[in-house]
């Protein structure tokens, strides 16, 4: 196994992060006994910010994925859908494309306006990061011209949910990957928007080349964090959480995942709230559920977020990747969410 001594010295100094090389599993046990036990303290909040028994959302920071609703997008257009939208009280959109099928040709500037007209803002979108083809709408292939039509959009985030796997699932190929998402953030802050990575299960997975360092790591360590950020999906870093709680070389490595927020909150602008039921004989170890309707205990991780990193603007995106009905799912989830409150 080669050493990479530069890695080991930039994991140690951004200690944040809960992990050091040669270390990764003393440090995650002793972050999961950190932040994520202050979960259910009330104390340490911003005088009158956090009343007991109030909402746990802050007003105008609920959305969701449009992903969700694809194929009502598809069907019925962008209009009906937001209609929908904005009547279960949603505050926020995040895009995941920006046609709308059988609804016809639609213009960057009519999208903001339909939103607009329903009580919607959009907050952010997904664009892929790289593709076989230089010249696919990608941050590697067109990047220009994706900052042009989030700024048409007047998105404050632009990212990919895409993982750092261009170059392989090595240190180096993540570093190198790390750099180019520099460059995606540096460009962003130049149109006054910040790029952002959103994580699916295989980034808290281990670099081959090195059983002790976890992957998701390396991106927040190689990262710029003025440049780039972070979109925690909680349902899927709760399935890394399962997945990835043992090192290739069999040593322990469990991790909170509200500790890489609590750690550096200005870094996680926006989060996907999906849901899950636990089940074993699923790989992930999970079953994606209607947000409310499984067991990750959303009041204690958003009311731990909201609380203990009060000076940062959090935004909570419903998503679900597969819902039997998605306006069913949109309309549930948002009631689940909006009735949540603070504990006294």
């Amino acid at each position: 196994m080669r050493n990479h001594p530069e890695l080991d010295r930039i994991l140690r100094r951004r200690a944040f992060l809960g992990v050091a090389a040669g270390a990764t599993a003393a440090a995650l046990v002793g972050a999961a006994a950190g932040p994520a036990a202050a979960l259910d303290t009330a104390s340490g909040a911003a005088p009158g910010r956090h009343r007991p028994g109030g909402p746990l959302l802050p007003p105008g920071r609920l959305g969701i994925q449009l992903y969700t609703l694809r194929d009502q997008i598809a069907s019925i257009g962008f209009g009906p859908v937001f209609e929908h939208l904005s009547r279960y009280g949603y505050d926020e959109i995040e895009y995941a494309g920006y046609t709308q099928g059988a609804g016809g040709e639609i213009t960057l500037r009519q999208l903001r306006r339909l939103a607009r007209d329903n009580g919607l803002r959009g907050i952010g979108s997904h664009v892929g990061y790289y593709s076989d083809d230089p010249d696919a709408y990608t941050f590697a292939g067109r990047l220009q011209q994706v900052l042009d039509d989030a700024e048409e959009l007047g998105l404050r985030h632009i990212g990919t949910a895409s993982a750092p796997f261009r170059y392989g699932d090595t240190v180096d190929a993540w570093k190198r990957a790390a750099e180019e998402f520099n460059t995606y953030g540096a460009a962003a802050r130049e149109r006054g928007m910040k790029f952002y990575q959103h994580n699916h299960t295989e980034e808290f997975s281990f670099a081959s080349d090195r059983p002790d360092v976890r992957l998701y790591d390396v991106l927040l360590a190689e990262t710029d964090p003025e440049l780039v950020y972070l979109e925690m999906d909680i349902y899927w870093a709760y399935c890394g959480q399962y997945r990835y709680s043992v090192r290739p070389d069999g040593l322990p490595a469990p991790f909170e995942p509200i500790d890489y927020v609590l750690r550096a909150p200005h870094r996680y602008p926006l989060f996907h709230v999906k849901d899950g039921e636990h089940d074993e004989t699923a790989s992930d170890g999970y079953r994606m559920v209607d947000v409310g309707d499984g067991d990750i205990d959303y009041r204690s991780f958003i009311g731990g977020v909201e609380r203990l990193s009060r000076h940062t603007e959090h935004h909570w995106l419903v998503e679900h990747d597969q819902p039997e009905d998605p306006l069913r799912t949109a309309r549930r989830s948002a009631t689940y969410l909006r009735s949540l409150r603070r504990r006294r």
